[in-house]
């Protein structure tokens, strides 16, 4: 199914994600994304195509959950948990989300093995792309939303420099979502000053109200996030190499239409980020389009 690239580690569990895919830890309204216990990996596909086993272990559990109605999209009718022992540290386990398994329990995967199909949960919102969550956990507890081990990035940044302005170019359009390659960005993904150092931005700015932050050996001193000069955030908790903060009042637009900015990590591929507008529809933009974001 592709290559696969390690990016993150929870007790001696190592994750993978597909090389040519991307990852984030916060972007998510979720709880574990904020508590650095859960991420999601976005493989190179659509709703039903395939999903890559993100680590070494034997299936052990497959259940069906409910899931709330999707809003504004047709969702699955469902959501679905998978847990793998983990074959690097029997003693934990992989909760995996967002999957309809094509494997059975007691199968044995390698990291990029089929797991199943990507399915579009009613636990998303209606700009959600397509992708897997995984949390490490203790087996005595492997189900909760809360509880999960806490998850270190394996890859380094380096090289960044804060962008002065958001401008790109349209790779792709649809009603729900639009992606845009940005001028400038690094290899990574968004640039930002945080506290003061350079860091790649992680989350949904401002639909979730909190961001999260990636950054080298050097760390923040300020507590302020400046996206293109402007405060966007600011630093609540600070953990080895990376940070969550609390969004100020501001909004993102194009061409006078709010819009949410979705931005991730990249193993390999050439970062993009994700625009979602208020409602779907709102935004008609074409591939190859020429943009400029305001921060206001």
């Amino acid at each position: 199914m592709g290559e696969m690239t390690p990016v993150a580690t929870a007790d001696d569990v190592t994750i993978h994600c597909p090389s040519e895919g991307r990852y984030a830890f916060y972007n998510s309204p979720y709880p574990a994304h904020r508590l650095s216990t859960g991420i999601d990996l976005y493989p190179q596909a659509e709703f039903g195509g395939s999903a890559p086993s993100p680590v070494e272990g034997e299936v052990l559990l497959i259940r069906k959950v409910r899931a709330p109605r999707g809003r504004l999209f047709k969702d699955h009718g469902l959501d679905v948990v998978t847990l793998l022992r983990s074959r690097e540290n029997p003693g934990r386990v992989v909760k995996v989300l967002h999957v309809e398994p094509t494997v059975e329990v007691g199968e044995e995967l390698e990291p990029g093995s089929e797991l199943g199909t990507l399915i579009r949960s009613g636990y998303y919102g209606f700009g959600t792309p397509p992708h897997l969550h995984l949390e490490v956990r203790m087996p005595s507890d492997p189900l909760r939303a809360r509880g999960g081990c806490h998850l270190r990035r394996i890859l380094d940044v380096v090289n960044l420099k804060p962008l002065d302005e958001l401008r790109g170019e349209v790779t792709e359009s649809g009603p729900y979502r639009s992606y845009v390659r940005i001028h400038g960005a690094s290899r990574y993904g968004l640039v930002a000053d945080v506290g003061g150092v350079p860091g790649v931005l992680d989350g949904g700015i401002p639909n979730y109200g909190w961001v999260g932050a990636h950054f080298g050996s050097e760390r923040p001193e300020g507590r302020l996030i400046r996206l293109c000069g402007r405060p966007v955030a600011e630093i609540e908790a600070l953990h080895e190499r990376t940070c969550t903060a609390v969004c100020t009042d501001f909004t993102i637009s194009l061409d006078g239409n709010p819009v949410g900015l979705f931005m991730y990590l990249y193993p390999e591929a050439e970062p993009r980020v994700i625009l979602v507008p208020r409602t779907p529809g709102a935004l008609r933009l074409r591939e190859s389009d020429e943009i400029e974001l305001r921060i206001e």
